[in-house]
C-alpha cells in the first residue's frame, strides 16, 4: 500500500511541473548512468616544436568535408619503433588520396604511399610497419595526409599534417602496462603524455568492440583535450 502511495505522489510532482512520466522515468534512468571515464592527457612538458596543420572544412568544387590528422597540436610521442597513424575525412571521397612521413634530415620522404579511391568516411588507419617504416629515437617527423583533386596540379591538394618523436618509454611506464589490462593501456599512455600509444590502444579496442559506445565516448573526449574536432562519436 505505501508502495502505491510512493508511485502515485511521483505521478502527482511529475504532472505539476508538465513531465510526462515516461519522460520523467528516462530522465531517472539517464541520472542513474555512471559517467564514462576518458584516459587524461598529460603533454610533454618540453617544448617540442612543430605541430597539427591544416585540418578543418575543405573543398574541391564537387566535394566538401572535414579532413584531420587524429595527432595533437604539438609533437605527439610514440614508444614504438612502428606506430599506427590514425586520420579523419568526414564525408566519402573518390578523390586519391596520399599520405606522406617526412624525416627532417633526408631529402626523400621515407614514405609515400596513395591510397586509391573511393575512401568511406571515418577514420582511417595506416600502420608502418606494413611499409617497413622505422622510426629513429629523438627525430621529430612530420606525417601528412593529402587529397589529391588533380595529380598534374599538386597545389590544388588539400593538406592535413602533424608531427611524431618516438622516445623511450618513461620511468615506470613499463612496469605498469605489464601489469595492467587492455583497457587501462590507453589511460597509461596519456598519462605518460604518449599520444600516439594512447590513441592506437583504444581505436584498437574500439575495433573489437565496434557497438561499444562508452569507447568510442573515451577516444572522443581524448581527441577533445588537444582541440581535435568531433568525429560523430
Amino acid at each position: 500500500m505505501r508502495a502505491v502511495k510512493v508511485v502515485a505522489a511521483i505521478s502527482l510532482v511529475a504532472l505539476a511541473v508538465g513531465i510526462p512520466m515516461s519522460r520523467a522515468g528516462s530522465e531517472e534512468k539517464k541520472a542513474a548512468q555512471p559517467a564514462v571515464a576518458a584516459p587524461s592527457y598529460q603533454p610533454p612538458l618540453r617544448g617540442a616544436p612543430g605541430g597539427r596543420v591544416g585540418g578543418g572544412t575543405r573543398g574541391t568544387g564537387r566535394e566538401t568535408f572535414v579532413l584531420s590528422v587524429l595527432a595533437p597540436d604539438h609533437t605527439g610521442l610514440t614508444v614504438s619503433e612502428q606506430p599506427a597513424l590514425y586520420w579523419f575525412i568526414s564525408n566519402p571521397t573518390t578523390l586519391a588520396v596520399e599520405v606522406t612521413i617526412v624525416d627532417p634530415r633526408a631529402t626523400e620522404p621515407v614514405l609515400e604511399t596513395r591510397l586509391a579511391p573511393p575512401l568511406a568516411a571515418g577514420v582511417h588507419r595506416i600502420r608502418l610497419a606494413d611499409h617497413g617504416v622505422r622510426l629513429v629515437p629523438g627525430v621529430s617527423y612530420r606525417w601528412y595526409v593529402a587529397v589529391v583533386p588533380d595529380s598534374g596540379r599538386r597545389s590544388k591538394d588539400i593538406l592535413a599534417g602533424g608531427a611524431i618523436e618516438r622516445v623511450a618509454p618513461p620511468e615506470g611506464l613499463a612496469a605498469k602496462l605489464a601489469q595492467a589490462d587492455k583497457a587501462t593501456l590507453p589511460f597509461l599512455y596519456a598519462e605518460a603524455g604518449i599520444w600516439y600509444d594512447a590513441l592506437a590502444t583504444i581505436s584498437e579496442l574500439i575495433e573489437t568492440a565496434p557497438n561499444d559506445p562508452s569507447l568510442r565516448r573515451q577516444r572522443a573526449a581524448l581527441m577533445a583535450q588537444v582541440g581535435l574536432p568531433n568525429i560523430g562519436e
